[in-house]
């Protein structure tokens, strides 16, 4: 069986549109995933040295904003549906493959090594920049925030520059 076409980039943007809409008509916030993340290391933390979590102001801070668990963040079931939501997407479209895809110039380990330092860059930048790509450029645009814009025009033109030095190791 052949994969299915991805779906149109301009529907899926309207659509996304769509959904940031309700979200932030509904719960008064709009969407992001760091946050999640952030959760579930105040639960761990909170699970493993309980006395360390009493004693910091951010972890304090954190854990006290979810009445007494930080998974209990709409955002961690936010992502926990994204995740779930990919899973039946790709079954759905048939694109379940457990491959690694990369260029014909690069090798497997520059990949693996690449997803590793983006992944660790991207949480280090979404704790300096308070909140992901999500939550800081889509979510502050969608309410029309300088800061918003800002972070989505420097996301745009980082990747237009990091894309001209890396686009040898994909083509």
């Amino acid at each position: 069986m052949k994969p299915r076409p991805y779906m149109n980039p301009y529907l899926a943007g309207v659509l996304l549109g769509l959904l940031l809409t309700a979200t932030i008509y509904i719960t008064g916030r709009g969407l992001g995933a760091s946050g999640a993340f952030k959760s579930a290391v105040v639960a761990g933390v909170e699970t493993v040295a309980p006395a360390h979590t009493a004693a910091t102001t951010f972890y304090k801070e954190y854990a006290g904003d979810h009445a007494g668990n930080p998974l209990m963040n709409w955002l961690v079931f936010e992502v926990v549906g994204v995740l779930i939501g990919a899973f039946v997407s790709g079954v759905i479209s048939d694109r379940m493959d457990l491959k690694l895809e990369f260029g014909p110039r690069s090798t497997a380990k520059v990949r693996i090594t690449g997803a590793l330092g983006g992944g660790l860059l991207w949480g280090i930048g979404s704790q300096l920049g308070r909140g992901c790509t999500s939550g800081a450029a889509l979510s502050g645009m969608a309410v029309m925030s300088t800061g918003g814009i800002i972070t989505m025009l420097a996301i745009f033109a980082g990747a237009y520059v990091f894309a001209y030095f890396f686009r040898k190791l994909w083509i």
